[in-house]
């Protein structure tokens, strides 16, 4: 019998929840401000590498004050690493000047007010609204877009934003904020890009593009 999209959601919900039910960022933080450093950071980057510079990083600027005050140089200088380390640096450098001219040092909880601080898009604003705020938001990164298409929890969404704009419809009701870290927590460790493990996923018989492979 073909299930309903609905009856899709709910059931690959119950997987992911029986799976991984307390699933969260693997950013390491403390505070708002380094959650938003860190995930500034992440673009085009693992949480691994980023994790293993922030530890020094919060050390030498542990506040938007010290980060604002600081050279560009200096932030290269423990960020170098990362993807894109000169960019990051003039966007960080940015960042806390404006988190504390017009902030007062406190990372805002609109997400429309988070996209006015360098560096800070839509999913990164997301994000921050998600996790520091509780709000119900779905950040969409690579992980995020193609899990969801092949799982078939979206249906031809050519970008990030049509895919959350298909999720956030279909995931009233749900905590929209853990589904988020399930499906990248999947999509990092099964659902790879390259060579999806198939073979030991939970969501196999819900699976479209599991699906379609053994039809082939």
């Amino acid at each position: 019998m073909r299930l309903t999209l609905a009856e899709k959601y709910k059931r690959v919900i119950a997987l992911l929840n029986s799976e991984n039910p307390n699933a969260e960022t693997e950013l390491q933080y403390r505070n708002p401000y380094e959650l938003l450093v860190a995930v500034i950071l992440s673009a085009q980057c693992t949480d691994k590498r980023i994790n293993a510079v922030t530890p020094q990083l919060f050390n030498r600027f542990p506040s938007p004050e010290d980060l604002a005050r600081a050279d560009e140089e200096e932030i290269y200088s423990f960020i170098k690493s990362v993807s894109y380390p000169k960019a990051k640096s003039h966007n960080l450098s940015l960042m806390a000047k404006r988190l504390v001219e017009v902030y007062n040092s406190k990372v805002p909880s609109d997400t429309a007010e988070l996209e006015t601080l360098a560096g800070v898009g839509r999913k990164t604003a997301n994000v921050i609204a998600s996790v520091v705020f509780k709000q119900a938001k779905m950040p969409v990164d690579t992980h995020v877009h193609r899990v969801s298409a092949r799982i078939g929890l979206t249906k031809n969404a050519k970008n990030v934003l049509q895919t959350e704009q298909q999720l956030m419809k279909n995931l009233k009701g749900y905590d929209i904020a853990l589904i988020h870290h399930q499906l990248i927590l999947h999509g990092r460790y099964v659902c790879k890009a390259r060579r999806p493990l198939c073979e030991v996923c939970p969501l196999q018989s819900l699976c479209s593009f599991f699906q379609n492979q053994i039809k082939k």
